[in-house]
């Protein structure tokens, strides 16, 4: 160990004795502005408002990671080593920081903050990572260059903060890159200039993105100027709307093309897919809501790429998965399908969503739910069962454990099953906590499998069933199944700013399905729903 502190001082030396031409004004300012890690949360802000859907999920991870790191350092590995600072003699006057700290110098805080935040951009942003990084080193060595700590201070901050930003994937893991690239293209009108497209536009889903002044209705009017555009305010009636919608794109689909589109959230993409695929019609989607599953799983980011797509006539088939009612009545989702403790959530939000906005109404239906919600009781594939949550999902989400986050295929005939056990002791605290772990995978209340279809029967204790975020009433008996590539959707074949050659080559997809088709117990295609 002394061998490793004599090499750490000399090092020490070598860089206070060095002259880097113009860096020293420049570095200790660099330095000054990351104090208490303001250099990244204002790197965070840009982000969050001029960049796009991926920027704000590298700014949200690259946050979450310095906060760990920063909590990481500062309250237990400086507490337990009590290293000094080292001696400012060596160290020219002119690099000196105006005030300097007091805390322990073992390890490097400072060297922790960039390497987390630039890590934690890096995991969802290969490209503003790349930005990024250059700065957090500058910042690192910076901390040497000034006299404020040694070379293994610096490099045992470099290592907790990558460290922490990796322990976020077991919470939050990163999206893919290019989702839905290895779905095979459908043939679709293409329609410049958007002739012959007819779009819904929800004023009131969501929030669309932030930093964005522009409504939507005149960005797709700057985009697509053939296109009809119908919108809907605050004193329409949307499902009015969107059959007149409907019923306009079918009229031009013997001129040019006939395509419906919508602009909205996840409830508006799913009536439109219902709408367009009952009259055999393609669906454009402008991801207009707050978080906007489905565009994002089937791979399309913004306006721009629904545009793109448009022009060249690129689309791909999904999947609608259905809930069939005794009485022969569908409910079709194109995301998620629940019932237990999310649709009673959903219910209580919405209640309380006028008064409270979004986010603190959600928070609070949370604390209630879970205080006076009871086990759904009924029968899964002919097992009885009680169960706080029943999930299915619209395709294979991925990851399988906590957190699923992105659908790489949205046709593969399956429903992704997930199952809260409400048969074994503290079942909800033991879920949390689990979560909280990053071990819900492996936990005993958690179930998930990969099947073509479930039969729910005997449904006590669940009056209410949520879709796509929509809450509706609850039969006794469901049929859970797929439809097949049901409706066609349009979408680029790659990325704007991604070359084709990066897709994900054609066996990948084949070694998933066959993966797939060995995972769906027992052998009568449904779930083995038992344990």
């Amino acid at each position: 160990m002394s061998v490793l502190a004599e090499w750490d001082r000399r090092l020490f030396t070598r860089v206070a004795a060095a002259r880097v031409q113009g860096a020293d004004p420049a570095l200790r300012r660099l330095s000054r502005s990351a104090d208490h890690g303001r250099l990244w949360l204002a790197t965070a802000a840009g982000l969050v408002l001029l960049g796009g859907r991926a920027s704000r999920r590298a700014a949200l991870r690259g946050v979450g990671s310095l906060a760990i790191a920063s909590s990481a350092v500062n309250t237990v590995v400086k507490w337990s080593t009590r290293r000094p600072r080292p001696l400012l003699e060596h160290v020219p006057s002119i690099r000196h920081l105006k005030r300097q700290p007091h805390t322990t110098s073992f390890p490097s805080g400072h060297s922790a903050s960039a390497a987390a935040f630039a890590t934690g951009v890096a995991l969802e942003s290969a490209g503003l990572g790349a930005l990024i990084g250059p700065f957090a080193a500058a910042v690192a060595f910076s901390r040497v260059y000034v006299g404020v700590h040694y070379p293994g201070d610096v490099l045992a901050g470099v290592a907790i903060g990558a460290g922490a930003a990796a322990l976020t994937c077991r919470w939050w893991p990163p999206r893919p890159a290019l989702p839905a690239c290895e779905r095979p293209s459908v043939s679709a009108p293409a329609l410049p200039g958007g002739e012959g497209l007819v779009v819904l536009v929800n004023t009131l889903a969501g929030t669309g993105p932030p930093g964005t002044s522009v409504p939507p209705a005149e960005r797709l009017r700057a985009l697509l100027p053939r296109a009809e555009l119908v919108e809907c305010g605050p004193d329409d009636d949307f499902a009015t709307l969107l059959e007149r919608a409907a019923e306009r794109a079918l009229e031009r689909a013997g001129e040019a093309g006939g395509v419906l589109g919508v602009c909205g959230g996840d409830g508006s993409v799913n009536a439109a897919a219902r709408a367009a695929a009952g009259r055999g019609l393609a669906l454009a989607v402008f991801p207009g809501g707050t978080l906007d599953h489905f565009a994002q799983d089937v791979g399309v980011r913004d306006f721009e790429d629904t545009a793109v797509a448009l022009a060249r006539g690129e689309a791909v088939a999904v999947d609608f998965g259905v809930a069939w009612s005794g009485a022969g009545q569908a409910v079709r989702f194109l995301n998620t399908f629940s019932i237990g403790l999310y649709p009673e959530l959903v219910r209580v939000r919405e209640h309380l969503e006028e008064r409270w906005g979004k986010w603190p109404a959600a928070a609070g239906a949370l604390v209630r739910v879970l205080r006076t919600a009871t086990p759904v009781e009924l029968s899964l594939n002919g097992h009885r069962r009680r169960l706080w949550l029943l999930f299915a999902g619209n395709g294979r989400y991925e990851p399988q454990g906590f957190a699923p986050t992105c659908r790489p295929l949205l046709d593969d005939g399956l429903i992704d099953l997930r199952l809260i056990d409400g048969e074994h002791r503290l079942a909800r605290t033991r879920v949390i906590v689990s979560a909280l772990a990053g071990t819900l995978g492996r936990s005993r209340v958690y179930g998930t499998e990969v099947v073509p279809w479930v039969e729910l029967a005997g449904i006590r204790g669940a009056d209410t069933l949520a879709y796509d975020g929509e809450v509706a009433p609850a039969p006794q008996v469901l049929r859970l199944e797929k439809e097949r590539r049901a409706l066609v959707v349009y979408r680029p074949r790659a990325p704007r700013d991604e070359p084709a050659r990066r897709a994900r080559p054609a066996a990948a997809t084949a070694r998933r399905r066959r993966r797939d088709r060995g995972r769906r117990l027992p052998a009568d295609g449904g779930p083995s729903a038992g344990g």
